[in-house]
């Protein structure tokens, strides 16, 4: 039976533990209100009053040294244990379990219960039962002494004569350690096996210490009171007191201790109202502070407890708050403070700002207001950012404003508690600020530049209306008017001031130490890679040397690489990553791993769908931005009526003697001047684009085969560059160039010719590149995006021929791929896209590293001229 129910409790030890640590909360919210209950505020108030600051301080420090010795008790427990527990931990538990038990008593029970959930982690249930046994046995080994001490005091040297009636509760007090001593000595049970010598005499000094500390802080209790007193006459009462509140097991003795003492001091002549301020500071500095830290750290490791069990969630959810919390307040205390020193009639005017004056920093000069109000400003967009090197500064900012604003007389106390949260939470904090750089992003530099802008601007047209001349400006309130020139220029001085510390505060946020974003360009590394693992659509794009190199390695050897151009705070990854696919995962785990770091936010442009769901299990959201046209070339043909065009003309160029062929690299200086004549003849004033397709550059033009289309003269005029993938499996073309005198369809031509040349050699596809906006929001559950995107693929024909271009291609396309823009999910699409427009537009420069995303084609330029000139 016995063992079928120690069974049943040990399968339920878990409930078992949340229901003892629930129980323990109850006790301490009905203990605290006991006390709260029989302790009333005003007789706080009136004890405190009559101490000076320096006596409060002496009791709160002795107070906390009287109750140390008790972690002697949890420093020989371990002795018992075969854990191992660090010392931190030791004080930690030790402390929460003496003062729990000198509140809350419970017969040493709560002590026994909270010692075994603290040292069970690594020891039997009985191994903890018998530790914590033989440690309880010694709790009242120093009372037992000080009963003796007493006594001798009492009879011996006759001190404390009032209370020698009350030898006998002394007498039986002092029987307990001897008969203690004899019974640990003597008794040779397997269960006082380990209890050495030099342990029982550590028990013995540590409960003597505990109980003469107790004693020591009491009486100097009575010193600080500035009692007429013989103190030492007091030490036997207070032993008498002590072993009456052992005896009635109440908590903490309350009650019959206090009655002995109030009785004990009345016989020297101390009033009742002395007595119960004496009490009451006793029982404030030994059991109550100590108890409030005691209570702090018990939630402290049941709240580590629950963030273990809860995989850290309440901690990760806690310091978001209070990093979100210090963001805020400081844009908040700034705001209000820009407003305080530019236009100060009209705000103290609002009912609104009076009201939220309590809750701000205070700086007496103007100028002073306006340069805390903008390094609060520019280090809340650090501490927003969670940039590692805003916490230092920031900390000393606050630490200054804080101590400038208490410095002033009359300071509201909730603000003094305001400030200490706000400092405390940053501390707390501190873990979330882990980035090692720092990019403005277009929405907080529109934020922080709107405030310094609007300030300027305000102050600068205030001050201009208010000293032009003398003129009276019927719109502008009297209260809107600044009092002088001085003030207006000591303003506007301050915020120039500001403006160097903004952009020094960004300077210095932005220090990146990412190696990584200034990698140069390593043409042989890429090929090693392609080489060996094979490459895509856009791996050729790489040698334009115009895009910043990412390469995933393990073990030394490169085995990934992605093609991305930074923008504000975006890293613009163009395409799939090339090389192995195997290693995607965590190749995409450190890439945004190291951005994130380095403060910077992934956008991946024109992907698969296979990696757009992968991105998007990991916080991307996606829009689709497009198709692209897949040719198979072992289907190709220009027989049937679909292709009766195109054959004709193929056959026209032949009778007319146009040849193609391919001219290897590198190109000699002949060939290349005829090339650039034909690409400068084909751009005319149109400036190049980059980044997603080729421009006209030597060195890139010399990585890959050339085909040319040759009249019948042998001059040639039209030509397109090869874009080797590495895997024989697809190919493409990137520049399409053609002379201004070219006959219509040229570039038809050259494209059946290389679908079978490309056929020829083994490759199984050609891509035709991408058809923007092509089958996007074409739903009514599309997302608003999209549709929007649709109605510009419909009517934005007079910008962008969309639907001509997709309808060029589709003469030969097979199958059409749909491609997505995948970017960080509460990242502003908007401003994500109007990135992606810029760099877009922005000219093709080499070596010269800049991004344009590929959400147009690669031949967007050539095939809205060759559908043009058909």
């Amino acid at each position: 039976m016995g063992k079928r129910l120690w069974l049943a409790i040990q399968k339920r030890m878990t409930l078992i533990k949340s229901l003892f640590m629930f129980s323990v909360l109850l006790f301490i919210i009905r203990e605290v209100g006991r006390v709260a209950h029989e302790v009333s505020g005003q007789q706080v108030r009136t004890v405190l009053a009559s101490l000076s600051w320096g006596t409060l301080v002496l009791l709160l420090v002795g107070g906390f040294i009287a109750v140390l010795p008790m972690l002697i008790y949890d420093f020989t427990i371990v002795e018992f244990l075969p854990g191992d527990f660090s010392r931190g931990y030791i004080v930690r538990s030790g402390w929460v379990t003496n003062t729990f038990t000198n509140l809350m008593g419970m017969g040493g029970l709560l002590g026994a219960s909270l010692r075994a959930n603290f040292y069970s982690q690594s020891a039997t249930k009985k191994q903890v039962v018998y530790a914590i046994s033989k440690i309880a046995l010694f709790l009242l080994a120093g009372l037992s002494l000080s009963c003796w001490v007493a006594l001798i005091l009492l009879f011996g040297f006759d001190v404390g004569r009032p209370y020698q009636g009350y030898w006998l509760w002394l007498l039986g007090g002092g029987l307990y350690f001897p008969g203690l001593f004899l019974f640990t000595r003597l008794n040779d049970s397997a269960f006082f096996k380990d209890l050495t010598w030099s342990r029982e005499l550590r028990l013995i000094i540590g409960s003597s210490l505990e109980w003469g500390g107790c004693a020591l802080f009491f009486l100097l209790i009575g010193w600080a009171l500035r009692l007429q007193l013989d103190l030492v006459a007091i030490f036997p009462m207070f032993v008498v007191a002590s072993v009456a509140g052992v005896v009635s097991m109440i908590p903490g003795g309350l009650g019959s201790f206090d009655v002995f003492m109030i009785l004990g001091l009345g016989m020297l002549g101390v009033s009742r109202a002395d007595a119960a301020g004496w009490l009451l500071l006793y029982r404030l500095f030994y059991y109550l502070v100590p108890f409030g830290v005691g209570v702090g750290l018990f939630f402290h490791d049941a709240g580590r407890r629950l963030n273990r069990f809860l995989n850290g969630l309440p901690v990760a959810a806690l310091r978001r708050s209070a990093h979100l919390f210090v963001t805020t307040f400081m844009y908040f205390s700034g705001v209000m403070m820009l407003l305080y020193a530019t236009i100060p009639d009209v705000v103290l005017t609002n009912h609104l700002y009076i009201r939220l004056v309590p809750y701000m920093f205070y700086f007496l000069d103007q100028v002073s207001n306006i340069i805390v109000a903008f390094l609060l400003i520019g280090l809340a967009r650090g501490i927003g950012a969670r940039v590692k090197r805003a916490f230092w500064p920031t900390l000393v900012v606050l630490v200054i404003a804080i101590g400038n604003t208490l410095w002033r007389e009359n300071f509201p106390g909730g603000l003094a508690v305001l400030l200490g949260l706000v400092l405390a939470c940053l501390l707390f904090a501190r873990p979330e600020l882990y980035r090692e750089g720092f990019h403005y992003s277009w929405g907080g530099l529109l934020i922080d530049g709107s405030i310094y802008v609007g300030t300027f601007l305000l102050y600068t047209v205030l001050g201009l209306s208010t000293f032009s001349g003398g003129h009276h400006r019927p719109w502008l309130p009297q209260s809107w008017l600044l009092p002088s020139t001085q003030v207006w220029l000591n303003g506007l001085g301050g915020l120039l001031v500001a403006l160097l510390i903004l952009v020094g505060i960004y300077r210095y946020l932005a220090r990146s130490r990412s190696a990584w974003l200034q990698q140069p360009f390593d043409a042989e590394r890429v090929r090693a890679l392609i080489r060996q693992f094979g490459g895509n659509e856009i791996s050729h794009l790489a040698f334009l040397r115009d895009k910043q190199l990412y390469f995933y390695q393990e073990d030394g050897a490169d085995q990934l690489l992605l093609l991305y151009r930074q923008r504000a705070d975006k890293l613009l990854v163009m395409g799939e990553p090339i090389g192995n696919q195997a290693k995607l995962g965590p190749a995409l785990k450190q890439f945004m791993q190291e951005a994130d770091l380095a403060g910077l936010r992934p956008v991946f442009y024109e992907i698969s769908e296979n990696l757009t769901l992968r991105l998007h299990e990991m916080g991307f959201d996606f829009i689709k931005v497009g198709e692209e046209g897949h040719v198979d070339l072992a289907t190709f043909s220009l027989a049937g009526r679909a292709h009766k065009g195109e054959r004709a003309l193929v056959n026209k160029f032949r009778r007319e003697g146009y040849t193609c062929e391919i001219q290897q690299p590198p190109l000699n200086d002949e060939d290349f001047a005829a090339l650039q004549e034909i690409s400068a003849s084909w751009l005319g004033d149109q400036t190049e684009k980059g980044f997603s397709m080729g421009f006209f550059d030597r060195a890139y033009l010399d990585e890959a085969p050339i085909a040319v289309m040759k009249n019948a003269a042998g001059e040639i005029v039209a030509f397109a560059n090869l874009m080797p993938t590495g895997d024989r499996k697809m190919t493409s073309i990137d520049l399409m160039r053609e002379r201004h005198d070219a006959p219509s369809g040229i570039m038809d031509g050259l494209f059946v010719y290389l679908f079978e040349l490309c056929r020829d050699q083994g490759y199984r596809g050609f891509n035709l590149g991408m058809a923007p906006l092509a089958n996007v929001g074409v739903s009514n559950f599309s997302f608003i995006e999209e549709r929007a995107a649709h109605l510009i693929y419909q009517y934005g024909s007079s910008v962008y021929s969309f639907q001509g271009l997709r309808a060029y291609k589709e003469k030969y396309v097979t199958t059409w791929q749909p491609k997505y823009l995948a970017y960080r999910r509460r990242a502003s699409l908007i401003f994500t896209m109007l990135q992606l427009m810029l760099v877009i537009n922005r000219p093709a420069m080499a070596p010269k590293t800049r991004l344009v995303p590929r959400w147009l084609d690669r031949w967007l330029t050539d095939e809205i001229n060759w559908q043009n000139r058909r």
